[in-house]
């Protein structure tokens, strides 16, 4: 083979340039459906089907309960990898092995292995792979042609039955829960929604699930009845019970079937995070049960215990307090204001937040509004964005209906309404404030990015 035949099948020769044409497939939007991802598994000889996967789905927790069973797992000795959306610093963080993102040359050796499958998909009938596809079927070759994890955690991205993940057949499924997201994609109801995250059960799978509203409950077991798939589901099949509570540090027991704990510690905030590390407990015994995975109590409770979880109440500064969240949706803002009730202490809260323009924001905000003191709104640097003005017009008339009047700011430059936020925070004298940013996981990125590292996280989810 010439140097010239060579070069022409390199495509790219830094990590940076394949980032840039991954990256760039966000043109192509999102295309629900598994007809490209099979497409590709075909072409590579399906890397998916020589692995253990635990499907993750959810609409809120999905993250924190596949840090929960990765830091289990490597604490048990085995070897783990971790496919999570989106990302908070850098795209490589989406594909880890043993806690480390994938090695530059991987990452560059995957992409130079896709693009002419990608390229020739794009010339069919189905079409160019999107972004996701394209990160999906990297991360499959990834774990199932160079590294070999034990286990993949594996989250789904959006939904689940049409979802690019859902290629695969795991050894268990998890479903968080369901709530008021996506739903120009998924559907109205939370019947629509529950229906497409029902999708990653499969025949005979074990499932484990956190959902409670009783038409959700219906869809999540009536699924997994015709499937023929054995249901685990909190409040019925486990229980978790609240024991003590701190603001760095929580402790709950722990029911199932097979047997009873009676106190494991968590560092991450909020009540929701005991039901997040419980559903990843029921998972993992689960398997103890039915795949022989060996977990010592010890590695349980320390691998629980050291779990973090980045950009979720997550106190990045004491020196002002900076509580930074990712409550994009109703259900995630519900969250934050029951943590802030009931772990935090302030005399005033100063709140700063962003949202995409498919949210659902006047009942999240209802659920905020009534502990602000100052509410700054800015815009995410990301080109799907919601106006800030817009956003300060919806905050206004909720603030009206619910007889509030915090002092509003609207500065669309985000690392300019940072200033501000922190400017309202050092002016209220010896106050104790906390000072929280929310939002959608763009500004949480960024934001995050900017006050630990001085610098902006990369974009392209």
């Amino acid at each position: 083979m010439t140097n010239d035949k060579q070069a022409e099948q390199i495509a790219f020769r830094t990590a940076e340039e394949a980032m840039a044409w991954i990256t760039g497939l966000t043109a192509f939007g999102i295309r629900p459906g598994l007809d490209r991802i099979q497409a590709l598994m075909e072409r590579f000889n399906h890397p998916e089907r020589r692995l253990k996967f635990i499907h993750v789905a959810g609409t809120n927790g999905k993250g924190s309960v596949c840090a929960y069973l990765t830091s289990v797992l490597l604490k048990s000795g085995y070897d783990v990898g971790t496919f999570t959306s989106p990302y908070l610093t850098s795209y490589s963080n989406r594909l880890q092995y043993n806690g480390e993102d994938i090695a530059d040359e991987h990452l560059v050796m995957l992409a130079n292995r896709l693009k002419p499958a990608a390229e020739e998909l794009a010339g069919g009938e189905l079409g160019a792979p999107t972004m996701f596809e394209v990160t999906t079927a990297l991360a499959l070759l990834y774990y199932g042609t160079v590294s070999f994890p034990d286990y993949v955690v594996w989250e789904t991205g959006l939904g689940g039955r049409l979802d690019v993940t859902n290629v695969v057949t795991p050894v268990v499924s998890i479903i968080t829960n369901v709530g008021h997201d996506h739903m120009d994609v998924l559907g109205p109801t939370l019947t629509d929604i529950a229906r497409e995250k029902a999708g990653i059960i499969k025949s005979g799978v074990p499932v484990v699930t956190s959902v409670s509203q009783p038409e959700v409950v219906q869809v999540v077991e009536e699924t997994a009845r015709a499937r023929k798939a054995t249901v685990y589901r909190a409040g019925e099949q486990f229980v978790s019970e609240t024991l003590t509570v701190a603001e760095d540090e929580q402790s709950f027991s722990f029911r199932s079937p097979f047997r009873a704990i009676p106190a494991l510690t968590i560092t991450l905030s909020g009540e929701h995070q005991i039901a997040n590390a419980a559903a990843a407990v029921m998972a993992l015994e689960v398997l103890r049960q039915y795949c022989a995975l060996i977990v010592d109590d010890e590695h349980l409770e320390a691998g629980l215990k050291e779990t973090k979880w980045p950009g979720r109440l997550e106190m990045v500064s004491r020196q002002p307090r900076i509580l930074i969240d990712g409550a994009h949706n109703p259900e995630g803002m519900e969250a934050l204001s029951r943590a802030l009730k009931n772990v935090y202490t302030f005399d005033r809260l100063n709140v700063m937040m962003a949202m995409m323009p498919n949210k659902n924001h006047e009942h999240s905000l209802r659920h905020i509004l009534p502990l602000v003191d100052t509410l700054v709104i800015t815009e995410p640097d990301f080109h799907k964005k919601m106006n800030a003005d817009e956003l300060a017009a919806v905050a206004a008339r909720v603030a009206a209906e619910l007889d509030l009047s915090p002092t509003v700011i609207v500065e669309p430059d985000w690392r300019r309404a940072l200033e501000l936020l922190l400017g309202a925070s050092s002016s209220a004298g010896d106050a104790n404030v906390l000072n929280a940013v929310t939002g959608t996981l763009y500004l949480i990125a960024d934001v995050r990015s900017w006050l630990l590292q001085g610098t902006k996280s990369e974009k392209g989810w």
